[in-house]
């Protein structure tokens, strides 16, 4: 099978892609013949060498994907051979035309949810559930701003606030960033490049200000949300590129409270949950994954140039089989 190979870090241009030994399923575990992958700006942190949890080289980057279970280890009782299912982890890499995974790490892909879809689940869901719910613990009738909410996780951070209840503002720097966010359930929208766009929040929620903040770019924003909030309010950092200067007055006066998340520090007990949620939402028609582009797995470099840039809509996925992304059955 061909499989994208990380040797040394560095630059996109570190990964190739090289013919490798199929992966055989021990017991636990089952091998997914994958149709896309997944990519997150997190797999090209950890391809350059400069994320906190360094890959062990040489390594097949990937978190997400969706494929067809093509064989199955001794002990593996809820998943059969056919089977199509999302990857949220593996013990192997998503870039790649097979994968192997622990049974836990897959999870049933409805009918109507594309391969393409469902490798867009994993990191962009599991990031904003946990930014929700498991640190932000937002309750159904807060106001809630996504800042930065084109994106992957942005867009999930949109679908599954709605599905809870709150009232959610998004903001994107683009018009076509502004649409999407309405379109996938947003009750209002800002222009984060206007300088004033957090001023628009007060009337939006009419004087009462924000109780959750998911921040995507805290280098560049984090001083400006505390001011923003509502008492009490809460601001989950999601995403920084860089350092960033403060006025702790406007956390005090609130009681406001800063929250730092990775997916990785996730128990099993909560991947669990979210998995449960994602499950429901899913099938309801409440969650739908939104993939912008499609790249053979050849142009995985192509993919981490364009996942970094703050104008990608969506999710960015590569495609490992060319039985295509796009079938829904």
């Amino acid at each position: 099978m061909r499989a994208i190979i990380v040797s040394r870090f560095g630059g996109p241009e570190v990964m190739r892609i090289e013919e490798v030994a199929d992966p055989v399923p021990g017991e636990g575990q089952l091998v997914v013949r994958l149709h896309a992958a997944g990519v997150n700006p997190v797999d090209a942190y950890i391809r350059s060498g400069q994320y906190a949890q360094q890959a062990h080289l040489p390594y097949t980057p990937g978190i997400d994907g969706a494929g067809v279970v093509e064989s199955i280890g001794a002990g593996v009782r809820h998943r059969k051979v056919g089977d199509r299912v999302y990857i949220a982890w593996s013990l192997s890499g998503t870039y790649a035309e097979k994968v192997l995974c622990n049974q836990f790490q897959t999870h049933p892909l409805p009918k109507g949810i594309s391969f393409g879809q469902g490798a867009a689940i994993g990191v962009p869901y599991g990031a904003a559930y946990r930014a929700l719910f498991q640190k932000a613990h937002a309750l159904p009738g807060e106001n809630l701003l996504v800042h930065g909410a084109s994106g992957g996780v942005g867009i999930a951070a949109v679908q599954l606030a709605r599905a809870a209840g709150l009232r959610v503002i998004g903001s994107a720097g683009s018009d076509q960033g502004r649409e999407l966010v309405l379109k996938v359930g947003a009750h209002a929208v800002i222009d984060h490049h206007q300088a004033d766009h957090l001023a628009q929040t007060a009337e939006l929620t009419c004087g009462a200000g924000l109780h959750v903040i998911l921040e995507m770019l805290a280098n560049v924003n984090l001083g400006d949300d505390l001011a923003a909030l509502a008492q009490g309010g809460r601001v989950v950092v999601v995403g920084s590129r860089g350092r960033v200067e403060i006025d702790p007055r406007d956390a005090m006066g609130r009681e406001a409270v800063i929250i730092g998340m990775t997916l990785f520090s996730a128990s099993e007990r909560e991947l669990s949950s979210m998995h449960a949620a994602f499950a429901a939402g899913l099938e309801n028609g409440t969650l739908a994954p939104v993939v912008s582009r499609e790249l053979p797995l050849s142009e995985a470099a192509v993919a981490h140039r364009e996942v970094l840039e703050t104008s990608t809509l969506g999710k960015i996925v590569l495609t490992a089989n060319q039985d295509a992304t796009s079938k829904t059955g």
